[in-house]
């Protein structure tokens, strides 16, 4: 019996939240390794999905309204505090479930848990604590970063670089937006199916991508669409990508960057005689690519290639790109809404390593494309300094290149010849795309 709490939902989300914080997990990969089990119901998926993203998203706020009743964190076990973190999380954003219910629960996983003597009765205290009297209000705390670093749960260094960068109103609105839910979207691979798996799905057509269907929610990897390879699960913004490479159908493309597919399959959709060449660092990641495009049926158009896009120059001679994307690897800070967990684990220095990184693959490729071949340099970050900058220090550096200036319909996306997307636009993930072409 005394393991029965691993068993409950609650418990698994406890176990997804310790690997997370404890061991570096992802949060994806964290979450998925406690939905796998067959045990575990439909009904409760959802609820355990909910309070360790919930958790994960919500953790600064959390974290101050639990040091107003606990006075030395550092004394208790760390799944007793992580324990109370996600019963707090939902007392407070799960409005379905009585506190009594998500109290009694959380006692339970103590006392069962069966290696701290007391803990049930701790936990008990603390909750009651929280649920009797009245919570502190976040107006409270006075210095600005900090009020809303506590108010959004954004680490403050995010606070204070969001609002140097967007000002103040538009900062606010982007840490706002990153609170909601994310949209569920898919691709549609063919556009003539377009209209019919619009109604099929009970879904709504992209502003942003022509491509693309949205839903509020949505759990489309069981889909019949999804199976035969008529729709991909893909952000309405990265599916603004591969268009921007116009591409003809004989063209020999680069992807320097390629892993997990998504924008590889989209590009490769487009060919007829050419071909894709997808490289990643890492070996294990290219078999996501190759899976994405066996079931989307582009597989005859897509070759892997396990290199570091900085050795491109090394290994390929010039001219022998037509077209290259570099998606470049970033903070990721644009894909919050989805992964809580980037959030704590960059800082403002790797803005300025990873500017660098992106540069040297920049510096590598373009060494490779024919004169009058393009690159797309595309981030899913919104900081100038992955972005704009990156742009600036790029053509400063390669007097044979110019920039391609890219239009969109939503004039509010683009800015000095690029498209920059901020979550809180049209809720989606916060992305950037630039172009180059070689003129020397």
């Amino acid at each position: 019996m005394a393991n029965n709490w691993k068993k409950s939902a609650r418990g698994k989300a406890l176990q997804a939240i310790e690997d997370i914080f404890d061991n570096g997990a992802y949060s994806n990969i964290a979450l998925n390794n406690q939905l796998s089990n067959s045990s575990v119901q439909d009904k409760d998926k959802g609820l355990i999905t909910e309070i360790v993203y919930g958790t994960i998203s919500k953790k600064i706020s959390l974290e101050w309204y639990l040091s107003h009743v606990i006075k030395d964190r550092d004394k208790l076990d760390k799944w007793v505090y992580y324990l109370l973190m996600i019963s707090l999380y939902q007392i407070l954003y799960l409005d379905k479930v009585p506190s009594h219910a998500i109290v009694n629960d959380a006692v339970a996983i103590a006392k069962n848990r069966g290696n701290k003597r007391g803990a049930e009765k701790f936990v008990n205290a603390i909750l009651r604590q929280l649920t009797d009297g009245d919570l502190p209000s976040f107006d409270s705390i006075k210095r600005k970063s900090k009020r809303l670093s506590v108010t959004y749960s954004i680490p403050t260094w995010l606070v204070t670089k969001l609002i140097e960068q967007f000002g103040d109103e538009r900062a606010l609105a982007i840490m706002e937006s990153l609170s909601l839910h994310s949209k569920a979207s898919v691709r549609v691979v063919n556009p003539q199916e377009f209209d019919t798996i619009k109604e099929a799905l009970d879904a709504l057509p992209s502003p942003v991508a022509p491509t693309a269907l949205t839903k509020d929610s949505g759990y489309f990897a069981n889909n019949q669409y999804f199976q035969n390879g008529q729709i991909t699960i893909q952000d309405e913004t990265s599916q603004l990508v591969a268009p921007t490479l116009a591409i003809q159908g004989e063209e020999l493309i680069l992807d320097a960057c390629s892993a997990p597919g998504g924008k590889t399959c989209h590009m490769a959709s487009y060919l007829t005689s050419g071909k894709v060449l997808a490289l990643d660092i890492h070996e294990h990641k290219l078999v996501l690519v190759e899976e994405n495009a066996e079931r989307l049926g582009v597989s005859d158009k897509i070759e892997t290639k396990a290199l570091d896009a900085r050795e491109v120059h090394k290994h390929f001679a010039k001219d022998t790109f037509d077209k290259i994307l570099v998606d470049a690897p970033c903070s990721g800070i644009g894909l919050i809404r989805r992964k809580p967990d980037i959030k704590y684990t960059k800082d403002i220095q790797d803005l300025e390593s990873l500017q660098a990184v992106q540069l040297e693959i920049l510096a590598s490729v373009c060494q490779t494309i024919r004169k009058g071949g393009i690159i797309t340099y595309s981030t899913c970050t919104i900081f100038d300094e992955e972005n704009f900058q990156v742009v600036e220090k790029f053509l400063e550096s390669h007097s044979n290149f110019e920039q391609v200036e890219l239009k969109h319909t939503q004039a509010d996306i683009v800015k000095d010849g690029c498209l920059l997307i901020t979550p809180e636009q049209y809720q989606t993930d916060g992305f950037f795309i630039s172009q180059f072409r070689r003129v020397l």
